[in-house]
């Protein structure tokens, strides 16, 4: 692998006259794809540091799904499909024939959505501490979907630390939740509110049984249940990783890279 810093190419797809998707190209046009998604409140400079660990023969496309970071929408539609929609225009505009496609946090859900839209297309989809959070991405009840809701209706920011606190293991560096939680409060609105929204009203297991491609999850090992295990570890190849906390991508890049180079290199 290398540290070196990569060259990278600052590009933007249209999609239809409501969303304009940002997103940075690195690497030979000839190598193996590798798409990154961000989280949400996150964007795709949150793969800054992992993509120059990666092997310089890779191709890189790191996305910021729309109003994260540099893309922008007027759309009415805030569907994870939606998302993974955004994802798909990159992977058009670029030819890609074939890609893995990793996603952080909301962007796991992205990326199974990519795979399921795109099973000719995508041939691995990664989670990074994604998808195993039984109180989030399965199916929820009408009434646990209308309590997460109000939460974040009710206390925006309140609701953002915990989300924070929730995905920090037990000695997290204060000041480090504290730029996370900075960061992810600021999502554009109603983007932001509208995302969540789309995320809780996700049907996971349905989704699942739609994508035929493999999927990794990288889970933080002091935040994963043994119920998430033995409930998708026969859906998931389930990796425990100590690499820090749910934004581990930001805080171990080398050992995110490895992670990743160990996916793609197997494909």
């Amino acid at each position: 692998m290398t540290t070196a810093h990569r060259t990278r190419q600052n590009l933007e797809v249209q999609r239809g006259d409501h969303t304009t998707i940002r997103y940075t190209v690195s690497g030979p046009a000839t190598g193996p794809v590798l798409a990154l998604i961000h989280g949400w409140g996150c964007s795709r400079n949150d793969f800054d540091a992992v993509t120059d660990h990666l092997p310089d023969t890779y191709r890189v496309l790191a996305i910021d799904l729309a109003e994260h970071g540099e893309s922008r929408s007027t759309r009415d539609v805030w569907t994870i499909e939606e998302f993974a929609r955004d994802v798909a225009a990159v992977l058009e505009a670029e030819s890609v024939d074939t890609a893995v496609v990793a996603g952080h946090s909301l962007g796991g859900a992205v990326a199974v959505e990519a795979g399921r839209q795109l099973p000719d297309t995508v041939s691995h989809v990664v989670a990074l501490d994604a998808l195993h959070y039984l109180s989030l991405f399965p199916a929820q009840s009408d009434e646990q979907t209308e309590a997460m809701k109000h939460m974040f209706r009710e206390d925006f920011a309140e609701t953002v630390r915990g989300l924070v606190e929730g995905g920090s293991p037990a000695g997290t560096d204060q000041a480090l939740k504290d730029t996370y939680f900075e960061k992810m409060v600021a999502v554009r609105q109603p983007a932001g509110l509208r995302a969540i929204e789309g995320l809780v009203h996700w049907d996971m297991d349905a989704a699942l049984r739609e994508t035929k491609q493999p999927i990794t999850v990288f889970a933080i090992r002091e935040l994963t249940d043994q119920e998430a295990i033995d409930r998708y570890g026969e859906r998931f190849d389930i990796t425990l990783v100590d690499l820090g906390s749910h934004h581990f991508q930001v805080e171990s890049p080398e050992g995110t890279a490895q992670l990743l180079a160990g996916v793609v290199g197997r494909e």
